[in-house]
């Protein structure tokens, strides 16, 4: 009996093993975490809040030394880094790169960009969290360790960006809409008042012709013949 078009398909398919799942997983961390080193700078000046300055600073710090962490454990599993491109961490990465170009600085920066920062972060941990697995139940202790600390470390952050963000920068944020808010209004009174002056002074204007057009008519009647 001839074999399906599809079970052709699945036949085709590699099934790789535990350690290279472990290898792949590691491999896409590595490789995002190198993505983030060198975007990380940037946005870390881009942004007016010095407590998220100083959190983005230390997610670099953190990254920095979970790469050198990697290169161990690589060296204990006799593997390379690989030169794979992470695409997921290129696509957030490059969704924070659009923001920074397009918003100015601010509170509205600031609060894009912790939004943006968490989803990085999230996926992040969902890697961590499957290399972790793989690890235990490989025993690469070099890697369990290693994932552990980015797991805390990890969440540790993702909770600090929300406080931060509820506590200061959604209310700067509403705080600089209300004043542009104002602004505005006082801008549209000005002009309103404006044409208000402008208004009276052209009935003025108009009232002064027309006194001096009866004025006119009344000396021409009480001219001699």
């Amino acid at each position: 009996m001839a074999k399906s078009k599809s079970s052709s398909k699945r036949s085709n398919k590699e099934s790789p093993s535990g350690s290279e799942l472990l290898l792949l997983e590691l491999q896409e961390i590595n490789s995002a975490e190198n993505q983030l080193a060198r975007a990380l700078p940037r946005f870390t000046k881009a942004v007016e809040s010095e407590k998220l300055r100083q959190m983005l600073e230390q997610r670099l710090e953190e990254g920095e030394r979970l790469l050198k962490e990697l290169e161990s454990v690589f060296d204990e599993m006799e593997e390379s880094p690989g030169r794979k491109k992470n695409v997921a961490a290129e696509g957030l990465i490059n969704d924070m790169r659009e923001h920074v170009q397009e918003i100015a600085p601010g509170p509205a920066l600031d609060a894009v960009l912790i939004a943006a920062i968490q989803k990085t972060e999230h996926y992040c941990i969902a890697a961590w969290g499957t290399a972790r697995a793989l690890a235990e139940a490989l025993e690469v202790k070099s890697a369990v360790k290693s994932m552990e600390k980015a797991l805390k470390e990890g969440k540790s952050l993702d909770e600090k960006l929300t406080q931060l963000a509820e506590q200061e920068i959604t209310p700067a944020l509403l705080a600089a809409e209300e004043e542009m808010e104002e602004e505005e209004e006082g801008e549209e009174g000005d002009e309103e008042e404006e044409e208000e002056e402008e208004e009276e002074e052209e009935e003025d204007e108009e009232e002064e012709v027309q006194g001096k057009s009866r004025r006119g008519s009344g000396s021409e009647r009480r001219a001699p013949n």
